[in-house]
């Protein structure tokens, strides 16, 4: 996925607590969803960062060469300036683009004979 190009702000944004409780009913749960959400995006950004700088990778263990390559510090740059997992996660619960499910809650089907 493209992270770039979604509506996620890169800076801090102060949101109502209620507007954030209003699937749940349970702001904790709400921002334990938004965690694990997080968490995931992390992951695969990371995994789409190292395959990425993989291409780069110098199997020589002279610490004397050492190359600056532009396109790595590119990518690099590219990622940096990607808004924060925790960001994208909330923007993504915002706008209810997050499926998500309590099997506590779920009720089994119950053989009445």
């Amino acid at each position: 996925m493209d992270y770039k190009k979604t509506k996620a702000p890169t800076n801090t944004v102060t949101r109502n607590i209620m507007d954030l409780c209003d699937d749940t009913n349970n702001i904790y749960e709400s921002v334990a969803i938004i965690a694990k959400r997080a968490n995931q995006i992390s992951l695969d950004i990371k995994q789409e960062l190292n395959k990425k700088l993989q291409e780069f990778a110098s199997y020589n263990d002279s610490l004397e060469e050492v190359f600056e390559n532009r396109e790595q510090i590119e990518i690099s740059r590219y990622y940096e300036k990607l808004p924060k997992p925790s960001l994208l996660a909330t923007q993504e619960f915002v706008d209810k683009n997050i499926y998500w499910r309590d099997p506590t809650r779920e009720h089994a089907p119950v053989d009445r004979y």
